[in-house]
């Protein structure tokens, strides 16, 4: 898939506002800080289509770019440690969690992990409460050129003992770096693959 156009459309913290026209969607979502924002930039091609913060926990809204006019990718908020309020936290997990639970137009959601971090418990309880859900999703290893390949692989095996402790089979997954490009195709083309079983059904 080529991205032709990425046009930012609409941030809200309510489902009843999202865009009514039933394009498909792609949600991103990880812990505060984990380059969610310069992976959305990477895949687009737009350096500042999504904001990038050295501040942990900035992005607290839901985001809507619609791309190639025909899909929307969702910037949602970071999960962890932003510096807020317990009782606003609560409510953004209330609306994140309504999204992913009741967007009926949403297709996929990725994961992001920090590649640089053995499994942590936050990521593993997000993925687990995914499946619960049945909401399909994939797992996107991110930075993964700030480690060498032998503690990428190290990690990713870490990652997957966890979830076969819980899974019958891992879900798809992923490397990128936003540094360098890496595995902005294979993410561009399962997009587009899930987009293909979209239009036939």
């Amino acid at each position: 898939m080529i991205i032709k156009d990425a046009t930012f459309l609409i941030s809200n913290t309510e489902i009843a506002k999202c865009p009514t026209d039933g394009k498909p969607e792609f949600a991103f979502i990880g812990r505060s800080n984990v380059g969610k924002s310069s992976l959305i930039n990477m895949l687009t091609g737009k350096k500042n289509l999504a904001k990038t913060s050295s501040t942990p926990g900035k992005t607290q809204l839901i985001n809507h770019f619609v791309i190639n006019d025909k899909w929307y990718l969702v910037d949602l908020p970071g999960y962890g440690y932003a510096k807020v309020s317990k009782s606003k936290r609560n409510n953004w997990e209330k609306f994140i969690s309504d999204y992913l639970t009741k967007r009926t137009e949403l297709e996929n959601i990725f994961v992001l992990l920090d590649a640089r971090l053995e499994p942590q418990k936050i990521d593993l309880e997000f993925m687990n409460w995914c499946g619960e859900k049945n909401l399909p999703f994939s797992m996107v290893f991110t930075k993964i050129d700030k480690l060498s390949s032998t503690a990428l692989q190290k990690n990713l095996a870490k990652y997957k003992k966890e979830m076969l402790k819980y899974w019958d089979e891992i879900p798809p997954l992923f490397t990128s770096s936003a540094t360098s490009n890496f595995g902005k195709e294979p993410l561009l083309n399962y997009i587009e693959l899930i987009l293909e079983g979209v239009q036939k059904k």
